[in-house]
Parts: C-alpha cells; structure tokens; sequence
C-alpha cells in the first residue's frame, strides 16, 4: 500500500524491480514539500559561514554586524532559522530511512545491506563535500544511519523519548563546557573571535557532540513521527494548528532568549557556549511548528509554488551540495575576503533560491532524478538506472 502523489488517498500498486525507481503515484508529497523548504531554509545559515569568518556564524558581532539591516537578518535567522531547518533536514533524513527500507522489503529485497551500503556511498559524497566546505552534513547523517537501521524497529513512543533526550543533552553539555571557559573567552578560539586561532578541545567536543546530539537525535524523532503516520500530511488540520500555536509559543520565547542574552552581555564570552543552550532547546518546537504549517500549506492544493517547492525537495541532494559550489564561488572567490555582510549575503541566498526554485521543477519533468541523485542511485543498486522521462503515454511516469 503507497501513497500517491498528492497524499490524500491510498492506492494499490504492482511491486516495482528492486532497483527501479520510487512511482510518482508512490510519493508522499508531503515529504518533498518539507524537504523543499528544509534544504532552502538551511541556506540561510550555511551562506554565513560561506560568506563570514568562523566565528560569525556563532557570534553575530563577530562579522556583518554593521547595519540595521545585518542585525535584523543576522537574529532573524538565530531565531527562525538556525538549527530548525537541518532538524527539518534531520527529521526527513531518519523517514527516508524507514521510507527506503519499507519499500525495499516491499520488492522482496534485503534492506538492510541495502541502506548500509547507500550510507557508506553517502558518507563518500560528504567526505568529497567536506574537502570544498567545512560545515557538510552527509557525513554525520552517513555515520548516524547505522544507528536508524538498528532502532527503526523500536516503538515510535520510545524513539520518540531516545529521541529528544539526544537533541536536549547538548545543551547540557554547552553548560558544563561553559563552565570550563575563563572569564576571558581563553581556549573559545575562532568559535567566538574573528582570527582566534585555535578553539581548545573542550570547545571543540561541544560543537562535535552538538552537531551528531542534534542529528541523530531529530532523526530518531522524524522514524517515529513516520510510523505514527504524522509526516504525510493527511492528518487532520486541527492537529497541524496545535503544532503551530505549541511549537511557536513555546519555541520562539526560548530562541529569542538565547540571542538576547548575547546582545545584552555585549556577546561576552560568558554567554558564548552556554548562549545556544536555549535555542538547542527550542528546536524540536519550532520544527514541529514549521512541519504544521507546511502539512497546512501543502494540502491547499496544487499550485505553481507547490511544484517548484516539492521539486526542489525531491532533488534535495543536488541542491545542497550547488548551494555549497555557488557560496564558495561567489562568496569566498568571486568577491573576496572583504566588504561582505549579513545583508549581502541575504541577497545571495534569495538569488539561490530563484534559481533553485526556477530550475528543480522543469529539469524533472525531462528526468527522473535530480543529477546527483541519479549518480547516488545508480551507484547503490550498482547498475545504471534510466535517466530520462519516457514520452507521454509510454509507461507511468517515474521519479526519485
């Protein structure tokens, strides 16, 4: 049983080969249109470190924190952006998981050596990511993936449990490294200060634990939300709005607090570890909030926004790794180390998401994947999987 592709109904379809690609009728568009907005939205924050020195993404005062409106682009995107979207990113990672074994077995294939075998040519790809930017996510998601395939079986009330545990322990950790750190911010390195050298290593494990607590954790929490049968977005509107007014009122009150304890201390280093704590704690709530209002937008029908969106979703993989090629490109390369600002470079994401937006919908109605996606495919099942679309009337159409 699969969904089809605007979700509000059930259909029966014929098994497909093991190694042939997912039917359009068997995609939850739900997904594509969370996943849409999750890999536009964690631009807003990748472009900083991009754009700005280290320490800029971490401290606002650090870099491109002149005018007015770098200071309303650089807390708007603390307090609406920053760690939500890669826990949207994580929560679709940890369904994709379930999503791809269920439908393996379905095939009559073996998932696990399956989904192992796809991580580790995962973790390839971010290593190769790694060497052209710092900041890459597929090779935690790539490490973390064993542990999905262990525990995708659990019940979704104890995935659930594991699963916030995980995300809220970093913020404990930011508290007991802060207070570890002098008075003086000795041993924060470039984690807080422009050309700060090295960060010691307590720093150093708080951000590595940050980074893995915070995936895995979310990605536990997207396999239960899956099981539950939350993430298709057929459920019924009012739960979708009480995700919404929690998750906001809740979520937003505790990123604002982290921020403001920054800009009222003069972004001391006393708050500079223990600052994000309230913000870790306001992912989970503001993440389901943004899966509520997408679920809402999602059902509202089939417009020219909800295409773009829900392509850009389904080529999610390319799209992340050309917003990393065009940051480094035009940020780092084309206009140098200087000059640059949070408000410039907000003008740069919004140019990345016209062009992402523009180019992700047409390119799928000619093929069936997003290019990488193509070459991550055809890789894991080991043969070359058909790229093109078959002509009107030949055959279903396919998609990734």
């Amino acid at each position: 049983m699969h969904f089809n592709s605007d979700c509000h109904t059930v259909a029966r379809v014929h098994p497909a080969p093991s190694n042939s690609p997912t039917l359009t009728k068997e995609r939850i568009s739900n997904l594509d249109a969370i996943r849409g907005v999750a890999v536009l939205g964690i631009l807003v924050m990748n472009a900083v470190s991009y754009g700005l020195p280290r320490a800029a993404y971490f401290n606002l005062s650090a870099a491109g924190w002149n005018s007015l409106a770098d200071k309303v682009v650089g807390v708007a995107g603390e307090i609406l952006v920053d760690q939500k979207m890669m826990g949207l990113f994580s929560l679709l990672f940890g369904a994709g998981i379930v999503l791809f074994a269920d439908r393996a077995q379905a095939r009559g294939t073996r998932a696990n050596p399956l989904i192992l075998w796809r991580n580790v040519l995962l973790l390839g790809i971010g290593l190769v990511h790694t060497m052209m930017w710092e900041g890459d996510v597929l090779t935690v998601y790539a490490i973390c993936a064993p542990v999905l395939v262990i525990l995708r079986r659990v019940r979704p009330s104890i995935l659930l449990v594991l699963g916030t545990v995980t995300v809220l322990s970093s913020a404990v950790v930011a508290l007991i490294v802060q207070l570890t750190i002098p008075l003086d911010g000795t041993g924060l390195g470039d984690y807080w200060f422009p050309n700060g050298g090295a960060m010691s290593g307590s720093v150093g494990f708080f951000l590595l634990n940050d980074f893995f607590a915070r995936a895995l954790g979310m990605m536990l929490i997207g396999v239960a939300l899956y099981r539950l049968g939350l993430l298709n977005g057929t459920r019924e509107p009012s739960l979708y709005r009480t995700w919404i007014r929690w998750g906001m009122g809740i979520g937003i009150p505790l990123a604002t607090i982290g921020v403001a304890a920054q800009i009222a201390t003069g972004f001391s280093p006393r708050v500079a570890i223990v600052g994000e704590a309230p913000n870790t704690l306001a992912t989970i709530p503001v993440a389901m909030a943004y899966l509520g209002l997408i679920s809402l937008w999602n059902r509202r029908g089939e417009g020219w926004m909800h295409r773009r969106v829900r392509a850009a979703g389904r080529m999610a993989l390319t799209n992340y790794l050309t917003q990393t090629l065009a940051g480094v490109l035009v940020l780092r390369g084309l206009l140098g180390a200087g000059g640059r600002s949070r408000a410039h470079i907000a003008l740069f994401v919004a140019a990345v998401w016209a062009v992402q937006l523009a180019w992700s919908e047409p390119w799928l109605r000619h093929f069936r994947f997003g290019p990488v996606e193509w070459l991550w495919r055809s890789a894991t099942y080991r043969s070359v999987q058909p790229l093109r679309m078959r002509k009107p009337g030949s055959s279903p159409a396919l998609s990734g």
